[in-house]
């Protein structure tokens, strides 16, 4: 069957070999979060808050770091590739030193470099800027107290020093993730002089240069939240200015605009004027829900237009999504496997025959090719990238899923 595909392919134009070998060398960064409902491990048993929530409450829960990387190991036995390891600054090994956020150290986070060295993963970083008493009335890096604005500074400047330490010792750049809660309920009178604050302490973070090979800074913006949704500081229109004012890498997650606005469409937009994107492919329903990653049209857009500008060397692909309501492991294993589908769809289209005819101004052409690639046997070609990869195939993902809880979720329930 796959030789037939791969003859099917090539008469459209396709090396069905070079696009494996593509999604092979595309990492995606596999988000530490879901595994623990967003917790981490710097006060266990802390209530997540900043207008941030976790739906459901499914048993087998991480409440360690061993069993938190436990459950990363299934999970990347589960899918093909190699992949990253996105870690939040709530993730340290605290065993034996609990310090504040704005003294956190590379020790803290030591083990984690071991840990993936060992499994030639790299890791990327974010600071913790919610679920923290100095962030309890909504306000961060724009914060109008000068005080816990310099908090959450060094907090960033902390966060920074630690990614550039970890690329460096992992021998891969770390995507150092900014991204603040900061906003407001209701009408707000001075816009202003929050994203007046907000430029400025951005501006205090990335005042020391680091070295592009160990660090990559990002910033997010989000539309709104749980408790800002009248008003948020970090807004797509305010990082966008700044990422091309200072060439920092801006980060668009899927689950953070309107739910008709298209992320897609902003890609080739922004490669143009952007050293570096950093997606967090999502999946918001209504609202920023962040439920599991699945091969939809909103994330089948964002790897085709990945593909078309020819930007995956300058784009870095996460997830983000926390949901509690179902198994965790699956939750990981299939939104990894679904954006991974979308991507392989993508680089199998035959896109030099479809551009070749909207250059041509044959728009019926083009039109046909779109639903032709839509019935190529891309199914087949997956099972093989799985095949080589020693990794289960779709039928047999879920019993293997519920095997791991019978045997290691199920005893965590006490």
């Amino acid at each position: 069957m796959f030789e037939r595909a791969k003859t099917l392919y090539a008469e459209l134009g396709v090396d069905v070999e070079s696009a494996l070998a593509t999604l092979a060398a595309t990492p995606i960064s596999l988000h530490c979060w879901q595994g623990d409902d967003v917790g981490g491990f710097e006060n266990p048993g802390a209530t997540l808050g900043s207008g941030l929530a976790v739906t459901g409450n499914y048993p087998g829960k991480a409440r360690s770091l061993d069993e938190l990387r436990q459950d990363i190991d299934k999970v990347l036995s589960l899918v093909p590739g190699r992949h990253r390891l996105n870690l939040h600054a709530i993730y340290g090994d605290f065993t034996s030193d609990r310090v504040e956020r704005d003294e956190l150290s590379v020790e803290h986070f030591q083990s984690w470099i071991e840990w993936c060295r060992e499994r030639s993963l790299g890791i990327d970083f974010n600071p913790t800027c919610f679920s923290h008493p100095k962030a309890d009335d909504g306000f961060t890096l724009s914060h109008p107290d000068s005080g816990i604005r310099s908090f959450w500074i060094r907090h960033c400047q902390r966060c920074r020093e630690i990614g550039a330490a970890i690329g460096a010792a992992l021998g891969s750049p770390t995507i150092t993730n900014i991204w603040i809660p900061d906003g407001m309920k209701d009408l707000t009178a001075d816009r202003l002089a929050f994203r007046r604050r907000l430029e400025h302490s951005l501006d205090e973070i990335f005042h020391v240069p680091l070295d592009p090979a160990h660090c990559i800074d990002a910033i997010e913006s989000k539309l709104f939240g749980i408790g800002s949704e009248t008003f948020v500081v970090g807004s797509h229109e305010f990082y966008l200015a700044y990422a091309v004012k200072n060439q920092k890498a801006l980060c668009l997650d899927a689950g953070h605009f309107h739910p008709t606005e298209s992320m897609a469409d902003k890609i080739s937009s922004l490669v143009l004027f952007i050293p570096r994107l950093l997606l967090h492919v999502s999946r918001g329903v209504r609202w920023d829900s962040d439920h599991v990653v699945i091969l939809d049209d909103q994330t089948l857009g964002i790897m085709r237009e990945l593909v078309a500008c020819k930007a995956l060397s300058r784009v870095h692909i996460g997830l983000d999504f926390f949901d509690a309501s179902i198994n965790r492991i699956a939750a990981w294993t299939l939104g990894m496997r679904a954006a991974q589908k979308a991507l392989l769809i993508s680089l199998l289209e035959p896109r030099d025959k479809i551009s070749a005819a909207e250059a041509a101004g044959d728009y019926t052409a083009r039109l046909a090719l779109f639903e032709q690639a839509k019935c190529l046997p891309w199914g087949v070609v997956w099972a093989e990238f799985c095949l080589r990869h020693n990794v289960p195939q779709e039928g047999e993902l879920i019993e293997t899923i519920k095997d791991y809880e019978q045997s290691v979720l199920s005893k965590r329930r006490a």
